[in-house]
């Protein structure tokens, strides 16, 4: 079965202007809700023995303790998160103590105290890690396609698969852009972990199609459109299985996992599916439309 995606070539590519646009115009207006790592601040996570108290009790409760707005929010069936202002051990311990007045058997799981500034080395050091790696990215890939150089040059590979990326990440900003204003989702440490995945996970899928279209240009006479599509052709299914295999494990991860992997796993889910939906309908019609516009010029 042959599939006729190339000829499609400009639905695809609106579609896509259409929702990356979306997601930009999120971004920009609401940006990311950003957590304690990139703010500074303190995160306390406990459970109770019990049934937890309401919400607004705990945070009028909190105000005692001068660590400006308290966000508390459930975890789990008896479990509470409180995120606040940065606190010295002292404070940390007299806060604990008080919540333990409503339950004796309060368990502490998790406490975390990160300062402004390490926040800010963290943020500086993750755009600093997405920019190294997209360049990185360009230049491998200007590497290994420098022998086809006809009738696309090899650099153009490279660029194509970097505005895949650059089609992919904001895809994932957007979504938690939105998640982060209309349902509070912050993003944490390990987002940027998740965004490096995504990277990687699209330009394995985008190199695997070009690398079809290399082996098809150098062994197939006809019209490059013809040849790319048949590549894109031969690669989808792997694609698709690949892809499909790796989301039902993430799938497990969001719906069974614990808090802290939630979001990290919904992070890859939207990544790992916009990228292979990228590697297929984005990356080789636009070496196409590339192609078509060179011999137009």
């Amino acid at each position: 079965m042959n599939v006729h995606i190339i000829k499609h070539r400009n639905f695809w590519l609106g579609t896509a202007v259409v929702y990356t646009t979306v997601a930009l115009v999120s971004l920009g207006l609401w940006g990311l809700k950003t957590g304690i790592e990139y703010t500074g601040g303190s995160l306390l996570e406990v459970e109770y023995s019990k049934d937890a108290p309401p919400v607004d009790a705990l945070s009028d409760r909190l105000t005692a303790f001068d660590i400006g707005e308290a966000e508390i929010k459930p975890a789990g069936e008896r479990g509470m998160i409180f995120r606040f202002r940065d606190v010295n051990e002292e404070t940390h311990q007299k806060i604990l103590a008080e919540l333990k007045k409503d339950d004796a058997d309060l368990t502490e799981r998790a406490f975390e105290s990160i300062g402004p500034v390490i926040g800010q080395e963290l943020k500086t050091k993750s755009v600093w890690a997405l920019i190294i790696a997209l360049i990185l990215i360009c230049l491998y890939i200007s590497f290994v396609f420098r022998k086809v150089s006809h009738p696309v040059a090899s650099w153009k590979y490279g660029v194509v698969a970097l505005i895949t990326l650059f089609h992919d990440v904001p895809f994932v900003l957007g979504l938690f852009a939105i998640l982060g204003k209309f349902g509070g989702i912050e993003i944490t440490s390990s987002f940027i972990p998740a965004i490096l995945t995504v990277i990687g996970f699209s330009v394995h899928d985008t190199i695997v199609v070009f690398d079809r279209i290399r082996e098809n240009l150098q062994k197939t006479r006809g019209a490059f459109e013809d040849i790319v599509n048949a590549s894109v052709n031969q690669t989808i299914v792997r694609s698709l299985n690949t892809s499909l295999t790796v989301l039902l494990v993430l799938a497990a991860i969001f719906f069974f996992g614990g808090e802290s992997l939630k979001y990290f796993a919904l992070a890859l889910i939207a990544g790992i599916g916009i990228g292979t939906y990228s590697s297929i309908f984005i990356a080789s019609p636009l070496l196409v439309v590339w192609h078509k516009w060179k011999h137009k010029a």
